[in-house]
């Protein structure tokens, strides 16, 4: 019998309503108890100090691209960009197609310390090349049935389904694509998570007019309560803020209809958008780092494009390195309270996940999933991609994650280093 103690840290757990000093103790590999002050069980425990440590349930990424090796320069390392980086659990969006799902399950989630999950693509290519070729991602290259029944027999990875609706696809095939994305979320039972925001630039020819501001009301007339509408801080047109710089009039409908909103931070985070879309008291429910091989820093595999449209006016790319826990920084230094933030990237994200009752909650008996962070005061300069920068007075960093009661320090090559302002 293994025993650590976590001594003294401010533990926030917002689906135990739990926000103070506290002592955890996790037995083997999962937690014992959480109370004010623990005395060590036996003399062999492991005690940690956590005084001035921000401890929180396992962090959770909703939004990653992890499919090393198939998905060319766009898939990261899951370990890297998990429990390296402080993250137990990610969430890979639309990496996977019902064709590459097997060699998902065989090759990334089996190997991994991370605990891997899929919101599969809609896209029989799934995520190639991170959608460097969208004639890939035409109506014909979908398929309901297939993808419908490798969601259902795989459904303890399969937690939803990846799609796009954005200018360049609209440009191309009108709504179609995401009219069968969404009849594949009905069939299968899951949760379709939209990306929004252009992803592709528009045919050079026989493309259709497409107006930015209406893909929005589109989309959303075509999903169900508890779809996905991503990317809503996105610096690109066709999203939750409109042309003219005003919210989009069907956000706040949106949200009443039960539709959820997840950051998905990445390379189209903007502060100029996060502030339109916050002031109009829309609130995200989850958080993920949309971290991949185009804004991170990492050498690219042999053979895979020199380039990617998320590289023009690339901030991330060579300034700035990034991680779930950075993004987790962004959020507050737009204005978003610590324990609204740690939601986002736990007890939320686990509902994201279908994994609401086992994970994202440090549950006496349950998995012992457990991040532990540094809160640190200072003076901090954040950039997006399109120059703007915002000055924090606070920063997390990672330190370390216990993944069912194995211990990771935080120390991915590709974790940000702050800059003073």
């Amino acid at each position: 019998m293994n025993h650590i103690l976590l001594k003294g840290g401010h533990v926030i757990d917002p689906k135990a309503n739990r926000d103070g000093v506290f002592d955890i103790l996790i037995k083997d590999d999962v937690i014992a108890a959480v109370e004010r002050d623990i005395t060590p069980p036996d003399s062999k425990t492991t005690v940690v100090d956590c005084r001035d440590k921000l401890v929180t349930p396992g962090l959770i990424d909703t939004h990653g691209h992890v499919y090393q090796g198939v998905t060319g320069r766009f898939g990261l390392n899951a370990d890297m960009c998990g429990v390296y980086s402080g993250v137990t659990t990610i969430v890979d969006q639309g990496g996977a197609s019902c064709i590459t799902l097997p060699g998902f399950r065989q090759y990334v989630i089996e190997p991994s310390k991370t605990r891997v999950l899929s919101y599969m693509s809609a896209y029989l290519v799934g995520g190639l090349e991170g959608h460097f070729y969208p004639e890939l991602y035409r109506p014909d290259c979908l398929d309901v049935e297939a993808t419908v029944t490798a969601a259902k027999k795989n459904g303890d990875i399969v937690r939803g389904l990846k799609a796009h609706a954005e200018v360049g696809g609209f440009a191309r095939w009108g709504v179609d694509v995401m009219r069968i994305a969404s009849q594949i979320g009905r069939e299968a039972a899951l949760p379709v998570y939209i990306h929004f925001g252009q992803l592709w630039p528009k045919p050079e020819d026989g493309g259709s007019p497409v107006n930015p501001d209406s893909i929005f009301n589109q989309v959303v007339d075509m999903l169900k309560p508890g779809d996905i509408l991503a990317h809503p801080f996105s610096r690109h047109p066709g999203g939750f803020v409109e042309v003219n710089g005003s919210i989009h009039p069907m956000v706040k409908e949106a949200i009443a209809r039960g539709l959820k909103i997840d950051v998905g931070h990445g390379s189209h985070f903007s502060f100029k958008t996060a502030r339109i879309v916050l002031d109009a008291g829309v609130i995200p429910d989850t958080l993920g780092a949309d971290m991949h091989g185009y804004n991170t820093i990492v050498p690219p595999p042999a053979g895979t494009p020199n380039w990617h449209p998320d590289e023009s006016v690339h901030i991330f790319k060579g300034n700035e390195r990034f991680s779930l826990v950075s993004a987790m920084s962004s959020m507050l230094a737009v204005g978003l309270p610590l324990n609204h933030v740690v939601a986002m990237v736990t007890s939320n994200a686990a509902k994201l996940a279908g994994m609401e009752d086992e994970i994202g909650t440090l549950k006496i008996g349950g998995v012992a999933d457990v991040s532990v962070m540094e809160d640190q005061r200072g003076r901090w300069a954040l950039h997006d991609n399109e120059g703007t920068q915002v000055i924090t007075d606070r920063m997390l960093f990672p330190v370390c994650c216990y993944r069912a009661g194995e211990r990771f320090d935080s120390n991915a090559t590709i974790l940000p280093v702050a800059k003073a302002a």
